[in-house]
């Protein structure tokens, strides 16, 4: 089980199945011909990392199924560690129905009600593993109930306590949630306990309760190292605990897809502060590693599906070399 050496970037969370409408500007219940994608969030940031170079290990657990071997498959494929990727022969994968709207913007159908994702549990984990990872990254979903709940709170005080970076994408799928104030409180709760947090504009307003986009910010940057707020096509901003904040805009492409764009995005991001943790506080060094996950998710929507879409690093330097870095 133990991998080769240690790895960079922990993601733990959900790994699904992706089945992709062809068709573009197809409601989901008129969509006939999808195409299947290894997906699910923390999975997809796993891989985008790995194609970036970066030591990216998925902690998690799938159905002991085809759609389970296939997303192990696809993620050892891409260079991701899947040493801690746990089988369930009690649950089944979970799969994501995605419908794409003219623009590339997605609509959702998941079946997960139950699905093994949700059933890791903290007895699961390898401490050690997550404790000599340098970040460690997850979303919300794995943060709604059951074990999968436990096991990402413990997972996030392990690293606390070896003083890895801990990333959250807040990510909130709310029709996975008891209710809007459940999801709210859960996502708060694992916000307090990470150093960097994204979030979409949409997601900024939620947490805050309306409050306005530089009030959200203003509230929420206090509780973690560097708050990330992506805006779309239009790029992303961030915002530091002291008031400093600025904006990088993003680049001008015609998305195909989005389903992996905030996932290029973060793994971009996370793979510059792996390599460089002192740029949370540092404006001058933030901005290049924004401006390169801005590339990474801008590459994404080109082509179809989350994981076949994320950039290799060879992919993101001639991107960059063209539109500049």
């Amino acid at each position: 089980m133990t991998p080769l050496a240690p790895v960079t970037l922990v993601c733990l969370g959900e790994a699904l199945v992706d089945l992709v409408a062809e068709d573009k500007g197809v409601a989901l219940q008129d969509a006939v011909r999808f195409v299947r994608a290894a997906g699910g969030a923390p999975a997809n940031v796993a891989v985008g990392a790995a194609r970036l170079g970066v030591r990216a290990g998925f902690v998690g657990k799938v159905g002991a199924d085809a759609f389970g071997d296939h997303l192990e498959a696809s993620l050892r494929g891409a260079g991701v560690d899947t040493s801690r990727m746990r089988r369930d022969p009690m649950h089944r994968t979970g799969l994501a129905f995605v419908s794409l709207a003219a623009d590339g913007e997605r609509e959702f159908l998941f079946y997960r009600h139950p699905s093994a994702d949700q059933f890791l549990a903290p007895e699961e984990l390898d401490d050690d593993y997550l404790a000599a990872a340098t970040v460690l990254h997850l979303g919300t979903l794995s943060l709604v109930g059951g074990p999968a709940r436990e096991a990402s709170l413990h997972a996030l005080r392990v690293a606390g306590a070896a003083r890895a970076l801990r990333s959250l994408d807040v990510n909130l799928r709310l029709d996975a949630w008891p209710g809007p104030r459940q999801a709210r409180a859960g996502a708060l709760a694992a916000l307090a306990q990470c150093e960097v947090v994204k979030v979409s504009l949409d997601e900024l307003d939620f947490l805050a309760g309306g409050t306005g986009t530089a009030e959200a910010a203003s509230l929420l940057r206090e509780a973690t190292r560097l708050l990330v707020v992506t805006h779309g096509a239009a790029g992303a901003s961030y915002h530091l605990p002291d008031g400093r904040h600025g904006h990088v805009p993003g680049f001008g492409v015609e998305a195909l897809d989005t389903t992996g764009a905030g996932d290029a995005f973060v793994a971009g991001l996370l793979a510059g502060l792996a390599q460089d943790a002192a740029a949370l506080a540092e404006p001058a060094a933030l901005r290049p590693l924004l401006r390169r996950a801005n590339a990474c998710g801008a590459l994404a929507t080109l082509r179809l599906g989350a994981i076949p879409a994320l950039p290799t690093a060879a992919e993101l330097g001639s991107f960059l070399s063209v539109h500049g870095a």
